[in-house]
């Protein structure tokens, strides 16, 4: 996904933030162009949208309003323990993750880290909320299955398949060439968001599978400091945020990041019309996000209004084409390659002798199966050839929207 991106520099100090010492936030960075909340905010009753809140995530987010986001989407601290230097063939230093923030003291820190921050999040989700979280092999199962304790309802796993790998130098194992998403509701009940339609549009007609392939973030895409190094070990590409907000949001929705890093999301968020709430201990990210957010243009609403979905479209029924005069008792009706015909009746059914039923129920009939749906197996001659019966459905829905 291109969106307009500026170089931005690290900011010279990193703070670090006890991650159970509930610290005050301190002011939020303002994304230029946004508008500005006083201070300091009442984030009991202010919702901080398009700002950047420095300090620990879990204070901010438990001053956050309950069922006021959407959408939340993290990535958290792997806790890779990593120990000692990682090097090449060549004997050069892979820049690997080692920073003070992925790294804990026991597996059980790390859990009661992940349990607490999740636990704010689903307070602030609304019913109908839902949570993405991006993991590897060292923290995605433990994240998982405290989602899962905590009354999140999983919906699937997304295997993010990496086209450009770092590959596995020492040779000992599988090149880590994967990641995994997770996707839960917020709870059983929740009725999620779910853009079907759109997602298979874009996918040839197919549905959209759940692994995606997608390189790295490189390039232009990838912030640098003046030195040239990366501003963020772990920035993910903004096509993958990309597909979660266009799959699993709406524009206007409310998109909280609890580990906003160098603004990812923020960005993406932007540029597709939503709002975002990020949260960034480490000050010289969240400088680096703010620029890099400032620089985005947003995307015409054209581009990224939400197509009607064919389950919130309004019923229509057969017998509306018939007394709309879009179709005629006693005219035929085919299937593409006119092998079975039926007669319409003044009643809106079929007869396909002796049979008499609905659309869907003769064409089912017709072919031997189970179920059929009528819509997209009949149609009709008009001049030029075969006309589906959908067709002429979708005029009727025209109407009913005019009326």
């Amino acid at each position: 996904m291109g969106i307009l991106r500026t170089r931005t520099t690290s900011a010279a100090v990193r703070i670090q933030v006890s991650r159970t010492g509930r610290p005050a936030l301190q002011s939020p960075i303002k994304a230029p162009r946004i508008k500005p909340a006083s201070l300091p905010i009442d984030l009991s009753r202010d919702l901080p949208l398009d700002q950047i809140l420095v300090g620990d995530c879990i204070a901010a987010i438990e001053r956050l309003p309950a069922a006021s986001v959407d959408l939340v989407f993290a990535d958290p601290p792997y806790n890779l323990q990593l120990g000692g230097d990682l090097r090449r063939p060549d004997d050069s230093l892979v820049d690997a993750v080692d920073d003070d923030w992925d790294k804990f003291s026991s597996f059980a820190e790390y859990d009661a880290f992940t349990r607490a921050w999740l636990a704010a999040c689903r307070r602030v989700l609304k019913p109908d909320g839902a949570l993405w979280v991006i993991g590897s092999y060292h923290n995605i199962f433990r994240v998982g299955s405290i989602l899962q304790d905590l009354g999140f309802w999983m919906l699937n796993d997304i295997v993010w398949r990496k086209a450009n790998p770092m590959p596995n130098f020492r040779g000992r194992r599988f090149t880590n060439a994967h990641e995994t998403l997770i996707w839960a509701a917020r709870g059983e009940g929740s009725k999620y968001t779910f853009h079907y339609e759109a997602l298979k549009g874009g996918n040839d007609d197919l549905q959209m599978r759940s692994d995606w392939y997608l390189p790295l973030c490189t390039g232009e895409e990838r912030l640098k400091d003046d030195a040239g190094a990366k501003v963020h070990p772990t920035q993910k590409p903004e096509a993958l945020l990309a597909r979660v907000m266009l799959s699993a949001s709406n524009p206007g929705d409310v998109i909280l990041d609890p580990f906003f890093g160098t603004g990812t999301t923020g960005a993406v968020a932007k540029a597709l019309g939503r709002h975002f709430i990020g949260c960034e201990r480490d000050p010289g990210y969240a400088k680096a996000a703010a620029q890099r957010i400032a620089a985005v243009t947003p995307l015409p609403p054209e581009a990224f209004a939400t197509a009607p979905s064919k389950r919130s479209e309004p019923r229509v029924p057969f017998l509306s084409l018939v007394e709309a005069g879009l179709v005629k008792a006693g005219e035929i009706v085919t299937d593409e390659k006119r092998r079975h015909k039926a007669v319409i009746r003044a009643d809106g059914t079929l007869l396909l002798d002796p049979a008499v039923g609905s659309i869907h129920k003769v064409g089912a009939l017709a072919q031997g199966l189970p179920s059929c749906n009528g819509w997209t197996f009949w149609h009709v001659e008009r001049a030029g050839g075969l006309m589906l019966l959908d067709v002429l459905r979708a005029e009727i829905r025209v109407q009913m929207a005019a009326a």
